[in-house]
């Protein structure tokens, strides 16, 4: 505002003032020439200001932000009342629709509607008779939070800022004498109010896309409210698409009563997600439930009761849950840990199609606690089918006084039908196109109850279809544009269309790269100092970074993290500025990523307590003692074009692991025409899945100094218009010292290598090379390539070194199960007495075709030799019916490649 204007409103202010004081009549004179008198006028009565808040709320304070027009609430609706949508709501206190039984009405609140708490003590209760009508719509939903959200102060570790809703209903509770239901009258948490009933089609209205958030203030001592909390609520109210997020006390609770839900999302909740007591008979399906991504607090994602003081009460809380995805997290304290589901105090209960899975550190997956539910669940009465589990701690027994096993749970869940333990291959929460929960669901409909939608899949999601966009919270990166860069990047011009966020030099605190711009790499760019000043690169699903030149590179120093975890349908970018801005793309045009570690390397002394060597690049030390070092997450990412030589004859390989550990998770990667190698190991144990390598210029895997990791799933692909390649495989143990322990030895299984004809004087389009002391146990794999009129696909297969050799001639190195389709199956010799081909031939399941043509359809296998079974040799594997990396049926590839024609 203008200097001139404010002192003309100061003076006009002050007139006012002075007029409403007594002071007469006013003039203001702003001319030059003094002041004109005027003609007095006679004083009008002053007149009230219109509210913009209907007769049930009052106009309330103006909150930083907030530009619409905020009407507050409190006590006792006792008549209808409608929360609008060009309005903020706000709740004063205890806000209550309806008496118990008496002065009933409806409280309907519009779509897109905001109401908040301002205070902790602030919540909404929907008394016995009365309803609530919330009917947001996926692009416009009903949003319940605190002032905090409002004012933009909440984060992720905000809990607890308002109340919570309480819906009282007159549905049965086994709190209830069952010959006195009609009397039914139990006090709800938090003095809410009483709840109970002999009517189980009870409707206490609608909730539908509707989100409460940082809710669960403990409005009374040692007793917090949940997030919403159905207590005695009838199966006449209707509950679809309901999201509770970030709660201190539970998401929701369920005290009795028969009410129903479908797609229900609870996310970083601070106790239990989903808990149910005193006799709940409702049913459940598409939940989602995962905890807290940075492993804040959470406890159960399930806990279930019957009654706490009467494990026998009846009616007994038996209700059904169906298409369950629950994500655990790594939090553990005195008091509590990231659990799965436990059921306890007499519950009974039906799950169907359900995924339990979380990281390491995690809790149990599953526990049944107490003889009464043990006896439920020995007599049919507690159901668990059609299921995955895949946590640390998968199962845990409940034992008597004297330490003795009431039930083996692992034992009973195997004996379910459709029960599995196995990775589930989720990309966050969706499923992988391979995923075992795909095709394998139980089909609730026909066979349970027709309110179940016909699902054939297990967990929340079909791999397709993400039911949770547009009207959750937190799940997905927001589709508009950032308006500025994150902490820890500096905007610069942009030259692709977006906010375009600069990433330089050494990062020393976390910083979090969010979906809305690109980001570019500055020179080298790096996580963390050695061992020091620990930090965390974390990227959104989606995020594309990219390199101006051949010396941008990202490095991951020991110690510090890279959490680049997407989905299949929006992987993480890293690729050349040509790319970006559509130019001619090529191999070599920035650096790659360089991950380094504190695991151990053969290039170490075994005796010493430090270890230090210096990585490829200039990229700095990796190497130490520690087999599970954890360095993050890489999963569902693309690293394209890259391999730039940083410093002379030394280029980057798309994506280097040095000394990384097996507690780093390497998941659906594809490394596209790098100019170097496309995965190289250094050492380390991490173990790798899911690997796309298309195009690379020199080897596509590549190891050496003491890799022991395992790795399944892998397509080579070399580029189909015959340029520049080397070899598929490309093993050694340590190239100046070839006898070097710890030994390369790495399980590899289901591989497919696809050559081409290039040839050149130092290098030709190869399978399998093992070298300079390496061993391998090989399964599953499928070389082959092509041959024409102007050239051919060299050897298959070469063991080279006396060490390798005769490490294969003792049967240390093994290769089985596997099928060569080359022009030249074999080079070379294992002993004086053993050709390759006699020792490959000579082991279980092995075989050479024809040619390319009768192995392999595109990049699918067509061969019918058998699989080894790799799931009977570690948990780490899966199992399957064919050799190479997949056949038309299990596509792993689709969705989230590039270049495969998918």
């Amino acid at each position: 505002m203008a200097f001139g204007k404010i002192l003309k409103l100061s003076a006009i202010s002050t007139a006012l003032f002075l007029a409403g004081c007594g002071g007469g009549d006013i003039v203001i004179s702003t001319g030059a020439g003094g002041t004109t008198p005027t003609t007095p006028t006679t004083p009008t009565t002053p007149t009230t200001p219109t509210s913009k808040c209907p007769s049930f709320a009052k106009e309330g304070a103006a909150v930083g932000g907030i530009s619409k027009t905020i009407c507050e609430v409190t006590g006792t609706l006792t008549a209808d009342a409608t929360f609008t949508s060009g309005i903020v709501w706000a709740l004063s206190g205890k806000v209550q629709v309806g008496n118990d039984n008496a002065n009933s009405a409806t409280l309907t609140i519009e779509p897109g509607t905001t109401v908040f708490g301002k205070s902790g003590a602030d919540f909404l209760v929907v008394a016995r008779g009365s309803k609530i009508s919330a009917v947001g719509s996926a692009n416009a939903p009903i949003v319940f939070t605190s002032v905090n959200d409002m004012i933009g102060t909440a984060n992720d570790a905000s809990a607890g800022q308002w109340g919570g809703i309480v819906l009282l209903g007159k549905a049965p509770t086994n709190k209830c004498d069952a010959a006195a239901l009609a009397n039914c009258k139990i006090e709800a948490e938090g003095n809410a109010g009483p709840y109970g009933g002999d009517r189980p089609t009870d409707s206490s209205g609608i909730l539908k896309f509707v989100q409460v958030k940082y809710a669960g203030y403990e409005v009374i001592k040692d007793n917090e409210l949940n997030g919403v909390t159905f207590a005695g609520v009838g199966s006449g109210t209707v509950v679809d698409y309901l999201q509770v997020h970030n709660n201190s006390d539970d998401g929701v609770e369920f005290f009795g009563g028969n009410v129903d839900l479908k797609h229900l999302v609870l996310t970083g909740n601070r106790d239990d997600s989903l808990d149910w007591a005193d006799g709940w008979t409702g049913r459940v399906q598409h939940v989602l439930i995962r905890h807290n991504q940075n492993n804040l607090e959470a406890n159960r994602a399930i806990e279930a009761d019957n009654q706490s003081s009467k494990f026998d009460a009846t009616p007994v809380s038996k209700p059904r849950l169906s298409n369950v995805t629950i994500i655990g997290n790594a939090f553990t304290s005195a008091a509590a840990d990231s659990e799965g589901i436990l059921l306890r105090a007499g519950t009974a209960g039906e799950i169907y199609n359900t995924i339990i899975t979380g990281p390491k550190g995690m809790g149990e997956c599953f526990e049944i606690e107490t003889p009464e539910s043990v006896a439920n669940a020995n007599s049919g009465k507690i159901i668990f089918r059609n299921s995955i589990v895949s946590c640390p701690e998968n199962f845990k027994s409940p034992k008597d006084a004297s330490g003795n096993t009431l039930l083996d749970v692992a034992k009973w869940f195997a004996a379910q039908p459709g029960n599995s333990v196995a990775d589930p291959l989720l990309g966050g929460y969706m499923p992988a196109a391979t995923s075992p929960a795909l095709g394998k669901g139980y089909n609730m409909q026909n066979f349970v109850d027709p309110w179940f939608d016909n699902t054939n899949y297990i967990g929340a999601f079909d791999g397709a279809t993400d039911w949770t966009k547009g009207w959750t919270h937190g799940l997905h990166a927001s589709n508009a544009a950032l308006t500025a860069c994150p902490t820890g990047t500096t905007e610069v011009a942009s030259l692709t269309g977006k906010l375009n966020c600069e990433v330089k030099g050494t990062l020393t605190s976390n910083v979090a790269l969010k979906a809305g711009a690109d980001y570019v790499l500055n020179g080298k760019v790096t996580v963390g100092g050695d061992n020091t000043t620990s930090a965390t690169l974390s990227i959104d699903p989606g995020v594309r970074i990219y390199g101006k030149s051949g010396s941008d590179y990202l490095v991951v120093a020991r110690g510090s993290k890279i959490m680049a975890e997407c989905s299949p349908t929006a992987p993480i970018v890293f690729t050349s500025l040509q790319d970006v801005i559509g130019s001619a793309t090529r191999a070599g045009q920035w650096g790659g990523i360089v991950v380094l570690g504190n695991a151990p390397s053969n290039k170490c002394d075994q005796a010493a307590t430090t270890c230090s060597i210096e990585a490829e690049g200039n990229a700095g030390p990796y190497g130490g003692y520690k087999a599970d070092d954890n360095s993050g997450v890489i999963k569902y990412v693309q690293i394209r074009n890259a391999g730039y030589e940083v410093i002379k004859d030394n280029e980057l390989n798309g994506l280097t692991l040095a000394g990384v550990g097996k507690g780093t998770v390497v998941d659906h990667v594809q490394i596209h025409k790098n100019l170097d190698d496309g995965l190289e190991l250094f050492g380390g144990t991490v173990n790798v899945k899911y690997v796309v390598l298309t195009g690379n210029e020199d080897d596509s895997l590549d190891w050496t100094d003491g890799w022991n990791g395992k790795a399944q799933f892998l397509l080579v692909k070399h580029d189909a218009a015959n340029t520049v390649t080397n070899r598929g495989i490309e093993a050694d143990n340590q190239s100046t010292n070839f006898s070097a322990t710890p030994l390369s030895e790495p399980t590899i299984a289901n591989m497919t290598i696809i050559g081409n004809t290039f040839k050149s004087a130092d290098m030709d389009s190869e399978g399998i090379l093992l070298r300079a002391g390496t061993s391998a146990k090989l399964h599953n794999i499928l070389v082959a390539g092509p041959k024409t009129d102007t050239g051919a696909m060299g050897e298959c297969l070469e063991i080279e070194s006396t060490q390798s050799q005769a490490l294969a001639a003792s049967a240390k190195l093994v290769m089985t199960h596997s099928v060569l389709g080359c022009p030249e199956p074999f080079k070379g010799t294992v002993s004086p007495t053993m050709t390759v081909k006699q020792w490959f031939e000579g082991q279980q399941g092995n075989k050479t075709a024809a040619d390319q043509a009768a192995v392999l359809n595109g990049l699918y296998t067509i061969d019918t030799t058998a699989a080894k079974d790799m799931a009977a040799v570690d948990s780490f594997f899966t199992k399957t019916t064919f050799v190479g990396a997949m056949d038309a049926a299990n596509d792993w590839t689709k969705g989230w490649t590039t270049g495969l024609g998918n």
